[in-house]
């Protein structure tokens, strides 16, 4: 039960994170009417996705930590993706988005914020292979 959990909460994560990124907000860009509409709603589903990320991540620890491991016991294998791309998460919600979201020199964080989204995506995924390749 537990690994169905975790399978499950990392395609959610991962296939949230590809939705979003490269589908959903590129289709916004295009179709609104005007780049400041397509970016404040943007601006709500990154916000969206980040906790998204954050609950799928908090799933994955749960199923994936063993609790009747003694202190000796190894870590999770994949634990440093789902550390990362928590991480990743946090740092776009809390230190780009706003800088983003103020137009502070948005060149430079709007570029920080895509490639922290890409390794974020690339966490996931990762870490998604992983659980699902057969055990044996």
């Amino acid at each position: 039960m537990k690994q169905r959990a975790a399978l499950l909460a990392a395609a959610l994560w991962w296939g949230s994170l590809t939705a979003i990124g490269f589908l959903v907000v590129p289709m916004l860009f295009a179709h609104l009417a005007t780049p400041a509409m397509a970016g404040q709603m943007a601006a709500r589903l990154f916000t969206a996705q980040s906790w998204v990320s954050v609950g799928c991540v908090l799933v994955l620890l749960l199923a994936t930590t063993r609790r009747d491991a003694g202190p000796g016991a190894s870590a999770p294998p994949g634990l440093m993706f789902l550390l990362a791309g928590l991480l990743l998460a946090l740092l776009l919600e809390y230190g780009v988005a706003p800088r983003i979201v103020a137009r502070e020199n948005l060149r430079l964080w709007h570029g920080v914020g895509s490639g922290m989204y890409l390794l974020q995506w690339l966490c996931a995924g990762a870490f998604l292979w992983r659980l699902g390749r057969p055990r044996g």
